[in-house]
């Protein structure tokens, strides 16, 4: 075991562990895919990743940019159109995790990925919904992966763009399939889970990591759950091989910064 993790380690390598072998994974860019490419390769070698772009089965060596980034192309065992990614994949419910991260989140884990602030004359203009509803609203589960802060854990969203959970009347007009929404938000201080209301409840503390810190970085108060257990610590074989994740797509997106852009 090893006691020298940072949070956003402790958090990757909690949400990573969250991916089981074989299950289908449609993920987003940044720490959804970190998580998932890692659980790839530690535990979860027959973990397919589906992502946006139309890759499907995607092995990336690196981390990718983005979602038309080449590692993923290069890497895939297909590369689909994206409406065949969106009405085969996850509309034909064949998704079993949807990975998404957000910039806020709500006590009944609603997500905003598209404007902090006013809609038409926002602080911040953020990349936008993208397929983030429909994974949302018909992937098996949503797991959700973000930094704990006041700023991100909001009373309120400036704009819903992706729902928790399908409205009651569209699962009466259009019945399924319908995945279960978010079941899981796993942050840098611990993992939250929904209640049968549907409110985030604290589940779980990383080691280290005290209650009261959790409910000051929380922006409406916090339920805490009975008992409330304590993630497991990562393993050194965890630590390193997210550390020797990291600083490989390091090195590669750094030649591939010279490369685009060689000096005078």
């Amino acid at each position: 075991m090893s006691d020298s993790a940072r949070p956003d380690e402790l958090m990757t390598i909690a949400a990573a562990r969250c991916l089981r072998n074989g299950a289908t994974c449609f993920v987003g860019i940044g720490l959804p895919s970190e998580a998932a490419n890692l659980a790839r390769r530690l535990h979860a070698p027959d973990l397919e990743l589906v992502y946006e772009s139309g890759a499907i089965g995607a092995k990336p060596d690196v981390l990718p940019l983005s979602i038309g980034d080449g590692e993923l192309a290069e890497t895939a065992d297909a590369v689909v159109p994206v409406p065949e990614v969106f009405a085969y994949w996850l509309g034909g419910g064949r998704i079993d995790v949807g990975f998404l991260g957000a910039a806020q989140i709500d006590r009944f884990g609603n997500l905003n990925s598209t404007v902090i602030g006013a809609y038409h004359a926002p602080r911040v203009r953020l990349p936008g919904a993208g397929g983030a509803p429909d994974i949302g609203a018909m992937a098996t589960e949503v797991l959700v992966m973000a930094r704990h802060g006041r700023r991100t854990f909001v009373p309120e969203l400036d704009y819903i763009t992706t729902p928790a959970r399908v409205p009651p009347a569209l699962l009466r007009a259009f019945p399924g399939p319908w995945g279960r929404g978010v079941t899981r938000v796993v942050t840098d201080l611990g993992v939250l889970t929904p209640d049968a209301s549907g409110e985030l409840v604290l589940t779980a503390v990383h080691p280290g990591v005290a209650v009261d810190t959790v409910r000051r970085d929380t922006g409406w108060p916090l339920v805490v759950g009975e008992p409330l257990d304590e993630t497991e610590a990562p393993t050194v074989e965890e630590l390193q091989a997210l550390r020797d994740l990291r600083e490989r797509t390091r090195r590669a997106h750094a030649r591939r910064s010279v490369t685009r852009h060689p000096a005078p």
